[in-house]
């Protein structure tokens, strides 16, 4: 195996040098290097549009790399202990769905945890697999979904010994990391692949603090939002395979179907660039996240009403480990809602944080974050808490069981639909996916039976006025069930 030098950046010299020679350019895109787009061009500047360039010999092609891209993509599997790299420009969804296509065929059984992505059930309505749910432990205290526990995965193994692949999340969202190590072992002790979605997680492989990854826990494939945690553009992410099960040629043919021929540029170049970052200073950058974080995290949990998690949930279930670049802070001492907190923080204090649900916020540190963002952001939950009459209101609302799944995801797709009032729907089968976003999880996925909870908690998230999405209806009035009109 030839020795890699981290340092390089391939793809970002590659088209530095296209820039440098002012090509002239008869290919896409048609702003011909910002000229054609001179209001844009002047608020960003003429060297990112001149950047936004398309394939050629020099630049390589993204959808069949030989050349700098391929090299970047080998730089990138090194930096991650993976055998392959390849660079995504549509998100780690676009990864997700890739992982499912290449280790799952049409009736093919996958092990899913309940609360995966909206991304997962559209790989499994693309791969034509049938999921096999997992709950995820429910920390009551929180209102939350942690991860799965290894003792529920055997017995789901136990109930469907032919499934093709192991799904898990790491960490989830809010920061809980599931027993890695121990899954892929049993996974794999069963012949059953192991894919993981690593969106919130791409960081992790670079601090020795952190959680063990995907690759380091010997997972098949992991799909990782480089833009989410590791400082490359929004879009940008990463899908890593590492496996005897599931070949590459696989993999490169499951790609082809869905990658664009025209990739920008700018995402790729910034995924060069973010990797040589982490290779070289990720450990340091990392080292200063988690110092401020910990140092907020201590400062919020001084506050009366507030309660900033962390490691202490290290071996309660579903919590094996915990990221804590997730400053998730339950906020329902404080007598609000964590949408109402988001909302405060917006419109008083010109705080936009990542996450908020019925009970918690999460705010995302990561290696562009500074000692006074954290000092702002303390600040505000003190005068928050100064400024309140505390109302506890820590009687958590109840996350719905998972729904009956009576069709598939994908031939609940492909039924004839007929829109139905959203209390009428009660006992109807779903033709869509509802999902509070972000996280982006779904309440139903198309194929379940709709029920009263489910009706119930729906109401509840809209009376808060949680974006949902995955409706036809925006406002959720309406929900698409199947049937004829």
């Amino acid at each position: 195996m030839k020795e890699m030098n981290q340092k390089s950046t391939p793809l970002f010299d590659a088209l530095k040098r296209y820039v440098d020679d002012k090509v002239v350019p008869f290919h896409v895109p048609g702003h011909k290097q910002g000229r054609g787009l001179k209001e844009l061009s002047d608020y960003i500047g003429e060297r990112a549009l001149q950047m936004d360039v398309n394939g050629m010999e020099d630049l390589d092609f993204a959808n069949n790399p030989t050349g700098v891209i391929l090299e970047a993509e080998e730089l990138m599997a090194d930096a991650f202990a993976a055998q392959h790299a390849f660079f995504l420009v549509n998100g780690t969804s676009a990864g997700v769905q890739a992982m499912i296509m290449s280790a799952c065929e049409p009736g093919d059984k996958i092990i899913i945890p309940r609360n995966a992505h909206k991304s997962t059930i559209g790989g499994i309505i693309l791969s034509g697999a049938m999921p096999v749910y997992i709950q995820p432990e429910i920390n009551d205290q929180l209102g939350i979904a942690m991860g799965i526990t290894e003792e529920n995965l055997k017995k789901t193994i136990k109930e469907n010994p032919h499934a093709k692949a192991v799904f898990v999340i790491n960490p989830t969202y809010y920061g809980a990391v599931s027993d890695l190590k121990a899954i892929v072992k049993l996974a794999h002790s069963h012949n059953m692949a192991v894919l993981v979605d690593e969106a919130h997680g791409a960081h992790m492989s670079f601090h020795h603090e952190l959680p063990v990854t995907a690759m380091e826990a010997g997972a098949d494939m992991s799909a990782a939002s480089m833009h989410k945690t590791a400082g490359s553009l929004t879009q940008s992410s990463v899908l890593l395979l590492n496996s005897d099960m599931i070949s590459v040629d696989r993999v490169k043919q499951v790609l082809s179907l869905t990658y664009t021929t025209s990739a920008s540029y700018l995402l790729l170049c910034s995924l060069d660039i973010a990797r040589k970052q982490l290779a070289i200073n990720g450990n340091a950058l990392l080292e200063e996240a988690l110092s401020i974080s910990r140092w907020a995290r201590e400062e919020i949990n001084q506050i009366d009403g507030l309660y900033a998690f962390g490691n202490d949930l290290n071996g309660m279930p579903g919590c094996y480990a915990f990221d804590e670049t997730k400053l998730s802070v339950n906020v329902a001492g404080l007598g609000y809602t964590g949408y109402q907190i988001e909302t405060i923080l917006r419109k008083q204090y010109n705080i936009q944080i990542e996450l908020a649900d019925m009970h918690n916020i999460m705010a995302l540190v990561s290696l562009g974050d500074r000692k006074q963002d954290l000092e702002t952001l303390v600040f505000a939950f003190k005068d928050i808490a100064e400024k309140t009459e505390k109302v506890n209101l820590s009687k958590t609302i109840a996350i719905p069981a998972s729904a009956q799944m009576i069709v598939s995801p994908r031939s609940a797709f492909y039924s004839p639909k007929k829109a139905v009032l959203l209390e009428n729907s009660i006992g109807e089968i779903a033709g869509v996916m509802v999902m509070a976003y972000p996280p982006g999880i779904p309440v139903i996925c198309m194929g379940e039976r709709v029920t009263k909870e489910i009706v119930e908690y729906i109401q509840v998230l809209k009376e808060q006025k949680c974006e949902l999405q995955g409706t036809a209806d925006p406002y959720v009035h309406y929900l698409r069930v199947l049937g004829s009109e």
